[in-house]
């Protein structure tokens, strides 16, 4: 478990934070969220656990929350597909993660683990499986969410470079029990699929993701606190199936068979175009975006290998994974009746 220390967390009230930032308590350490005036905190109450009200643009919170931590994980970012202003994306995502960095560094901070995201790594080639040693080139970006977390990313390899212990980590498609956020749109895609809500294939299905299991990625960041290599990343993610296989598989484990449309590229970019320009017009957040259909219009198949190698990261399979995550679902929803 290693020796009980003050931690502080940004994004701690998210999908995947809240996950870690009981994770730690559970080890006993004492933890700091950093957490915006709106946020949920809901599952974050302990005596282990002190709230600092803030944002990754004021420096003076981040580092009042900061003061007295020797590790720091940062996986606050502005994560949504789309926003009316692209500037957010920079100001949160790379001014941000400069700000946690400059002051980890200037508190002496002993460690930091930065969860950056599989999209800087580039899609995979066909018949390929990619690994950490794949960039994706800033110019072949297709979303301001992916271009922000490329810059980041090479921050944090300039801060390692200089010295400063960092430690990347790159979550693929994350999904699990937990808070329903926009960083838990797989969870919500079962849930809405499971419903008959959701019955579109993209390209007949044939894209090729990877999906991590929550609980997994959570073990990840904190092994690769324990263990990562200073200016390392590491893939943490789980099994590669097709949008069609995974599917299918929830019809296997749900027991029923749901309606499937394919969506043709052509179809998917047209109507993305359109959601983005009414969004624009009525200030209402688009369905779905150009650079979700085009990402998604990609493989993204992936290696955890150096994880499982290095850091003694374990996968939890995908058909466990999604019955665990459906199970959790349908009693929600019987809750909520």
């Amino acid at each position: 478990m290693g020796r009980l220390t003050k931690v502080f967390v940004t994004g701690g009230t998210g999908f995947i934070g809240t996950k870690l930032v009981n994770e730690l308590v559970r080890r006993g350490h004492t933890v700091h969220v950093l957490r915006r005036p709106i946020s949920n905190i809901g599952g974050l109450k302990h005596e282990g656990i002190h709230l600092f009200i803030g944002d990754l643009w004021d420096c003076d919170s981040i580092r009042k929350g900061m003061e007295g931590c020797h590790q720091v994980y940062h996986l606050a970012a502005y994560a949504k597909n789309w926003a009316k202003d692209p500037s957010v994306f920079y100001r949160s995502n790379v001014n941000g993660f400069c700000n946690v960095g400059e002051l980890a560094r200037m508190l002496g901070v002993e460690r930091m683990v930065f969860a950056s995201t599989i999209l800087t790594c580039g899609p995979s080639t066909p018949r390929m499986v990619g690994d950490e040693r794949r960039y994706c080139p800033v110019a072949e970006c297709c979303s301001d969410y992916q271009t922000s977390k490329t810059i980041a990313e090479k921050q944090a390899s300039d801060y390692a470079e200089q010295g400063f212990p960092v430690v990347v980590v790159n979550p693929t498609r994350v999904y699990g029990p937990g808070k329903l956020t926009e960083g838990n749109s797989v969870s919500r895609m079962i849930d809405l699929y499971d419903r008959g809500r959701f019955p579109f294939l993209l390209n007949q299905g044939v894209n090729i993701g990877n999906y991590a299991f929550v609980d997994d990625v959570v073990q990840g960041l904190t092994l690769a606190m324990e263990r990562g290599k200073i200016g390392e990343r590491y893939i943490l993610g789980g099994e590669d199936v097709s949008l069609k296989q995974l599917f299918k598989l929830i019809d296997e484990i749900g027991g029923k068979r749901h309606v499937q449309i394919n969506v043709p590229p052509w179809a998917a970019l047209l109507y993305s175009r359109w959601e983005e320009k009414k969004a624009r017009w009525v200030n209402r957040y688009p369905l779905i975006t150009v650079g979700w259909v085009k990402t998604f219009l990609q493989d993204w198949s992936f290696s955890s290998t150096k994880a499982e190698r290095d850091l003694g990261y374990k996968i939890t399979p995908i058909r466990e994974g999604i019955r665990i995550t459906f199970e959790w679902l349908r009693h929600l929803r019987k809750e909520t009746l």
